[in-house]
């Protein structure tokens, strides 16, 4: 038997697991519908009382929150679990995972109790169903699976925060509140993490995924990538290749942190807009002179947001402002006067963008207007924009919006003011501006030298923080229990908007002319995303219910165009509806 077909027995193996466990699983105490978790805007710990595959659950709930981890049997044994609830003081709700011989624990059951009085506490029981009997007497919400093993675990960690939709009841009285028939449906809200098997895919035709990738990697085209692939809202392929450099000692993460590059224009920028849009407060056919008062009297006054959104305004597509900077613009230490990091040991001074950069912006000439010209001036313009409705910077208001509800980890400008460096790959040595390996601080140069946080460039993300959020367009607004935006604004920012471009409100779309395969050979007329220019790309697909994530670091050491001259990304798309096409046969 081969490898690949070793792996599709195991998969097999492991869904037929998972299944059995999601028909064991039951949902108690859930009158308030605590379960799913809505609110991921919280403190969240998961509390080891006696349960072997805690590494397992605590992994999957990892994928939907930052879930701290605590051993409840190290307190146990060295001092006391009030110990623990003193560490505890900082979190808003506990997870439990208690298998059943800790159950019949008096110590624990005391744990339970007080815990309670303090926080939200959700139980996650595994095992003999006749350890409900001892936990009667709470009503925090608990849910309880039969299966005490890492399918189990799974299951549950997914049910806890939506992946996973519950609908079972229990078979038989367990004490006075447990009786038979108890129960509570729950809902799939989000993610769900599994195997390619679970829609039908067929872990082989997946296979060309890898080879193409390690194809990337051997033309030093890249040196690393990840690759998600996001089917009917499961996540089914998640790998990454190659090591962060050529000569790093590490491999590539899945996790690892990535400088996204223009889907920023997605993943920020646009997402700020739809919002503003939908509140009222931006009007896509007012012009720039409505929210701009510095355009009045200059050519780009009467320039609608529309047309700027569709990159039809005229404006030229960039402007290398690091060209001209002086010795006296820059140090490299930070002071008051020198206050904006464009990278390390380099500080711009201050108000050079309100005093330099943006001058130059709105004096640039126009170019056609009324033509397609892909321009990364039109999100300089629209951040400002944001900027100024929302009263606050743009960095702060994606998170305040999007990233921290939907419990977006990596998602965010500046991830060196969250992350040790290693969690992020290094996207160039860049020998000519800031003269230093580029690591957490943004390649592009423009978005640099605002200090980071840019309309067009500056976002880093993880792959599995970037799905979530495309997710939520799949779902057209709705994820997690609540609504970020309305079906009708997804519709309109996705679908193609302009006469002259295959191009959305922000986004990137198929394109018509079948002659450029783009964004690959089989992509749908429905699809939407973005690409980047550090060698990142993300496609959603409405018609497949697909999602097909690209990142890496192909700047690195400098820029190359081997991962465009080989169609890496589009090959990889492709593989992935070939595998669906099949399924469906």
């Amino acid at each position: 038997m081969t490898m690949l077909a070793q792996e599709h027995e195991a998969n097999l193996e492991r869904l037929r697991l998972e299944r059995a466990a999601q028909r064991s699983t039951v949902v108690l105490n859930n009158a308030d519908e605590i379960l799913p978790i809505k609110n991921l805007d919280q403190k969240i710990a998961c509390i080891d009382l006696g349960f072997n595959h805690s590494t397992t659950f605590d992994s999957l709930a990892n994928k939907y929150q930052k879930v701290d981890h605590f051993n409840g049997n190290f307190y146990a044994s060295t001092s006391s679990l009030d110990a623990l609830l003193d560490d505890l003081k900082y979190y808003h709700t506990l997870i439990l995972e208690i298998s059943d011989v800790a159950a019949f624990d008096n110590r624990v059951l005391n744990f339970i109790r007080e815990a309670g009085q303090q926080k939200q506490v959700i139980i996650a029981l595994f095992g003999d169903a006749r350890s409900l009997v001892k936990l009667d007497q709470f009503s925090y919400p608990l849910i309880w699976c039969e299966q005490h093993n890492d399918a189990g675990a799974r299951v549950v960690a997914q049910a806890i925060f939506g992946g996973i939709g519950i609908e079972n009841y229990l078979k038989q009285d367990y004490g006075l509140n447990f009786c038979e028939g108890s129960g509570y449906r729950t809902s799939k809200t989000r993610l769900a993490y599994t195997v390619p098997e679970a829609v039908g895919i067929h872990t082989d035709d997946l296979k060309g995924i890898a080879q193409i990738a390690k194809e990337a990697i051997a033309a030093k085209a890249t040196p690393s990538a990840v690759v998600m692939v996001v089917k009917d809202a499961q996540v089914i392929y998640h790998q990454s290749f190659g090591k962060p450099t050529y000569t790093a000692e590490r491999n590539t993460r899945i996790d690892d942190i990535y400088d996204l590059a223009s889907i920023t224009k997605t993943a920020a920028t646009t997402p700020a807009v739809m919002r503003l849009y939908e509140q009222g407060k931006l009007n896509l056919d007012a012009k720039l002179e409505t929210y701009l008062g510095r355009t009045r009297g200059l050519d780009k006054a009467a320039i609608s947001i529309r047309e700027v959104m569709l990159h039809e305004a005229g404006l030229v597509p960039f402007i290398p402002f690091y060209q001209k900077l002086s010795i006296e613009d820059y140090r490299n230490d930070s002071s008051a006067e020198f206050n904006t990091r464009v990278a390390a040991n380099y500080y711009l001074r201050k108000n050079y963008f309100a005093e330099v950069m943006w001058p130059q912006m709105l004096r640039s000439p126009l170019q056609s207007p009324g033509r397609y010209v892909y321009s990364d001036l039109s999100m300089y313009v629209m951040k400002e924009i944001v900027e100024k409705l929302a009263e606050k910077p743009l960095d702060q208001y994606a998170q305040d919006q999007f990233y921290r509800p939907l419990g977006l980890q990596t998602a965010g400008y500046h991830p060196l003011n969250r992350y040790e460096a290693d969690r992020i790959i290094p996207t160039e040595e860049d020998r000519i501006f800031r003269k230093t390996t580029l690591q957490g601080d943004v390649h592009d140069q423009g978005a640099a030298m605002l200090g980071g946080t840019a309309g067009h460039a500056g976002l880093f993300s993880n792959a599995n923080d970037l799905a979530i959020l495309y997710q939520v367009f799949l779902n057209k607004g709705s994820y997690g229990g609540h609504r970020y935006f309305k079906a009708s604004t997804v519709d309109l920012f996705t679908s193609r908007q302009s006469t002259v471009s295959r191009r959305g409100l922000g986004f990137d779309r198929w394109d018509p002319d079948s002659s450029r395969e783009y964004p690959s050979r089989l992509a749908s007329v429905q699809t939407f995303g973005h690409t980047g220019y550090t060698g990142t790309c993300v496609w959603a697909d409405p018609s497949n219910d697909l999602i097909y994530i690209f990142l890496s670091n192909r700047v690195y050491p400098q820029v190359t165009d081997k991962l465009s001259t080989l169609k890496i990304r589009p090959r990889i798309q492709d593989v992935i509806y070939e595998a669906i096409a099949k399924a469906k046969d």
